[in-house]
């Protein structure tokens, strides 16, 4: 998402406050770039339409508008244009018809000629299109922002947890599906929680809508004392300062600066929205905005003096040459303290080797676990991806990847610190005839979501777009409860705010797991690492390797071997056989589906992982039919068995019809 963040002097602020009462609080707009014809019949249904919804958002006595909603068309197709205007649910009448005046009059300037926008305010949203969207489950896009302030303790997101569960269950026995709760975290400390559906959809969309929204609280906000996500259908937000009404008085306490999320903001729709912009500006007094300016002034001087690494993020490697490495946002780990922690790195603490050096298990005077990843001195590349790993872990917060406690560098000695994983990775249980028994059908299912959820977060909800491109079975670190983490991220790549793919000239990563346009070209994108998703959908489901899967007549890969089964009709058989006890059918068949559609050999067909993340969380999604996955690198890119024909790039079996919103 291209975020642009307004910062005005005191004056322009002082100017802009007087008029808060009367302007809404603008955050974002997702205006697509599909247009209408200027001065066509498209452009005069649009004008009733805004018109129409301004005026019923005036009648305080239309049963619509009594839950602060209202949705109507106007004209006929092919020119037929639908709307809707929905205010939240502690505002007043006043309030609200102020807002949907304004946002009738902004989206004509924002948005001059589109065929469908969506423009949401903190008072209220404005939508329309030239496709119904009226009773539908709409998560295409989404905005994630969060308060820039620390929680204070790690029980703080389970509260908030518990707390955003008991305000949806609460907002689905209403008819408004709107809710608001405080709850008291400690005596001196109270959360605030609020979510809203669009009163349009049925309970159970709303339901799936805000279990979706909530599902990626500690990606987007973990740690944080505030944070909201918001979708077209649904949104959430909590706080630990009351900014809700407890009154419909139409007044809203003070708004603070929320940093945004790179790319949180997209849309499914064949990826060719314009860039969303949001602009914060908090209400508060001019000479405390005139203190946070020239202290904002000050601290960004002081910052670019420390030369820190990789705060440049249009650099498409992510550590720079690592200036200043002393001034991370984690410990510096004394040498000392790891070399006593692993019994000065025997072998007997030797945890396994990976690409750039062994890692170790120490534990510390007050008897905690944790690993140090010690940098190979014969390693003539490692340096840089030591640099990347550091500059990267420290700039991501998420429960599905494995957690920095701290580096070390000591002359020689590169070492980092992470949190500690006693059952180390994944592949250790799913290729193990005997542990791989332990993960049973629901266990695999959490780590698939885990996985996606992780990945979303990397591509979407942190505050860098991350592209891993080395994710594999190896790599995904188990926790005491079988919890999947995202490591490894020395071969990560940070991408800027418009950028969607790039090349190299070095290719690394896992062949099995990369993408053909990657493994042959040199080009990866957020699709690169989708590739590599489906591959471990579909190793975890099987029980079987991608690399080295051979079946004893044909060769072939598990990809092509799954495409063989699915276009037979017979992908049950690719069933772990220790799922039989546990495992569903269907529930299995929809989670091969996925893993076929990340796996398609075209780029712009593999869906993202937002999209993923929607297609799992839902038994009611329908989905599109996969298309021929690419071949393994280095494998077989023609085969002489018949569903190899060219007329066979698609196939449809098992009933699984297509979706009525084509994931990218």
């Amino acid at each position: 998402m291209n975020v642009i963040l307004v910062f005005v002097t005191a004056l322009s602020v002082q100017i802009s406050l007087t008029k808060a009462d009367d302007k809404p609080t603008y955050i974002y707009q997702n205006c697509p770039s599909t247009n209408f014809t200027p001065n066509s019949a498209y452009q005069s249904n649009l004008n009733l339409l805004l018109s129409t919804l301004r005026s019923n958002a005036t009648r305080g006595s239309s049963d619509k508008f009594s839950k602060g909603f209202y949705n109507t068309t106007t004209g006929h197709e092919p020119n037929k244009v639908y709307g809707l205007f929905l205010c939240r649910g502690d505002f007043g009448a006043e309030t609200c018809q102020n807002c949907v005046s304004v946002a009738t009059s902004d989206t004509a300037q924002l948005c001059p000629f589109g065929k469908e926008n969506t423009i949401g305010y903190e008072e209220c949203l404005l939508r329309y299109s030239n496709i119904s969207f009226f009773s539908v489950l709409d998560t295409s896009f989404r905005l994630s922002q969060w308060n820039v302030e620390n929680s204070p303790s790690r029980s703080f997101d389970q509260f908030v947890w518990n707390s955003m569960n008991e305000t949806v269950n609460q907002a689905l026995s209403t008819t408004k599906m709107f809710a608001t709760v405080k709850k008291n975290y400690t005596a001196s400390q109270t959360l605030y929680s609020l979510v809203q559906c669009t009163p349009d959809l049925s309970r159970d969309d709303c339901s799936s809508c805000l279990r979706l929204a909530i599902s990626p609280l500690n990606g987007c906000c973990s740690i944080k004392i505030g944070g909201r996500v918001m979708y077209p259908s649904c949104n959430f937000r909590y706080e630990l300062y009351q900014f809700y009404n407890d009154t419909s008085n139409g007044t809203l306490p003070p708004v603070f600066f929320y940093p945004p999320s790179p790319g949180s903001l997209t849309s499914s729709r064949g990826g060719k929205g314009k860039k969303a912009t949001w602009i914060a500006i908090g209400t508060i007094t001019p000479t405390i905005t005139l203190f946070i300016l020239l202290g904002s002034f000050f601290w960004c001087r002081r910052r670019r003096n420390k030369g820190r690494i990789g705060d440049d993020e249009s650099n498409d490697t992510l550590g720079g040459e690592a200036q200043g490495e002393s001034h991370q946002e984690f410990p510096i780990f004394p040498l000392g303290l790891a070399l006593e922690a692993t019994n000065h790195f025997s072998h007997e603490n030797k945890l396994g080797e990976g690409g750039f050096g062994p890692v170790y298990k120490g534990i510390l005077a007050d008897g905690k676990e944790i690993a140090v990843k010690r940098l190979s001195r014969s390693s003539g590349q490692g340096r840089q991806e030591f640099k990347n790993e550091v500059t990267l872990i420290a700039k991501l917060q998420h429960k599905n990847l494995v957690r920095l406690l701290g580096c070390c560098l000591d002359g020689n000695e590169l070492l980092l610190i992470y949190e500690y994983m006693p059952n180390k990775s994944l592949d250790l249980f799913l290729f193990d005839s005997t542990r791989g028994a332990q993960l049973d059908w629901n266990r695999r299912i959490c780590i698939i979501n885990g996985i996606a959820r992780g990945l979303l977060y990397l591509h979407e909800d942190s505050r860098l777009r991350v592209i891993h491109r080395d994710l594999k079975t190896s790599n995904i670190l188990l926790d005491h409860e079988m919890n999947p983490k995202i490591s490894d991220f020395g071969m990560a790549r940070i991408f800027g705010g418009n950028q969607n793919e790039a090349n190299t000239n070095r290719v690394v990563g896992t062949y099995g797991y990369m993408a053909p346009e990657y493994a042959m070209e040199g080009v990866f994108s957020i699709k690169s690492d989708v590739f590599s998703f489906g591959v471990l959908l579909l190793e975890i489901v099987s029980g079987k390797r991608n690399s080295g899967f051979y079946l004893s007549e044909d060769g072939h890969s598990l990809l092509t071997y799954t495409w063989k089964l699915w276009c037979e009709g017979e992908a049950l058989e690719l069933m772990d056989p220790v799922l039989k006890q546990s495992c569903v059918g269907a529930e299995l068949l929809k989670y091969i589906h996925i893993g076929l559609l990340c796996v398609q050999e075209d780029p712009a067909r593999r869906p993202s992982m937002s999209s993923v993340v929607v297609m799992l969380a839902s038994d009611t999604l329908t989905l599109p039919p996969p298309t021929q996955p690419a071949f393994s690198v280095g494998r077989m890119v023609a085969s002489s068995g018949p569903f190899f024909s060219s007329d066979s790039k698609f196939c449809s079996i098992n009933e699984i019809t297509l979706s009525s919103v084509y994931p990218r």
